[in-house]
Order: structure tokens, then sequence, then C-alpha cells
């Protein structure tokens, strides 16, 4: 006699998972104001409720929060990309931005990319979307990292989809 097993499962990826990963994100944000001044209270709720919007609608490609000089990325700065749920994920705790890096001369910026989805929308559909957001992003190049490269440190997850999470590290 043999016996066979089928199992099956359904993730139905939320509003509340969308919560889950916004959170993690506003709580490295927060991080980095303590150590670096930047980004403000109301930057930070912002920046989590775009998270929020944009994942729970499948339209968030990769989002950059971080410290630019000469228009190129510096340490701190933390990349999200978010993606499907790969298979022994882990939901990581939020931090471990790293301290006393030098940004003298550099300004806190914001970089934001769309995912495959939100190239089907129309330009309508975009317009109005964007509209809902708190914030008003225009086009711009993405810019490059100073003299180092992004390295995976953290991962979040929650109803099937992660936020892969680097960090600008420096060559020096």
């Amino acid at each position: 006699m043999s016996l066979s097993y089928t199992a099956s499962s359904s993730n139905t990826f939320t509003v509340t998972h969308a919560r889950h990963l916004a959170a993690k994100v506003a709580t490295d944000l927060k991080r980095m104001q303590r150590l670096y001044g930047q980004p403000s209270d109301t930057d930070i709720a912002s920046y989590e409720t775009e998270v929020v919007e944009l994942l729970r609608h499948g339209y968030l490609g990769t989002a950059f929060y971080g410290y630019r000089r000469d228009s190129k990325w510096i340490e701190p700065t933390l990349r999200y990309t978010a993606q499907d749920l790969a298979s022994g994920t882990n939901d990581d705790d939020p931090g471990k931005v790293p301290p006393g890096r030098n940004i003298v001369g550099a300004t806190f910026y914001s970089y934001l990319t769309y995912s495959s989805a939100w190239d089907l929308l129309s330009s309508a559909q975009q317009s109005a979307f964007k509209q809902a957001l708190p914030f008003q992003r225009v086009g711009a190049p993405q810019p490059a990292v100073e003299n180092g490269y992004f390295a995976d440190d953290r991962a979040y997850s929650s109803g099937g989809r992660s936020l892969a999470r680097a960090s600008v590290r420096s060559f020096a």
C-alpha cells in the first residue's frame, strides 16, 4: 500500500502585509535619522505611506534612501528591491545602519523605480495613482555609487513578497 499527499497554499498579499514591510523600511529610516539627522519624521511617514501603496498594488520596483554627494550615492544609503518571496527568505529585523560615516557635503535623497506591472498601466492610470501618493516624483537619472557598491544585507518578507535590502559599502 502506498500513500501520497498533496499540499497547496495560497498567499494573498494584503495591505497588512504591505504595512509590515513598509514599517521595516520606516524603522531603518528612523535609525538613519538618529545617526545622521535625516530624513525628518514627516518624510519618514510619507515614505512609509508611499511604500505601502506601491507594494500593495505591485508597483514598487526599487526604492533608494540615503545620502548623495556630487550626485552619487555614499554611505549610508539603503536600497530596497521588491520581489516575490524566494524559498527560505527570512524576515529579518530592521536596523544595522552603519554609524559614523562621513556625510559632510552630502544631502539626503530618495530615488524610486517602478515594477513591470506599473509599465502595463496607461499614462492616465499612472498619473492618477501618483496624485494619491505623498510625494510627486519626477524623472531623474539614477545615481551611481561613489567609490563603492551595494551589498545585500537584510531581507524583509510578508504575505509571499519580500523586500531585499542592500547597503552602500565603500571600497576604501
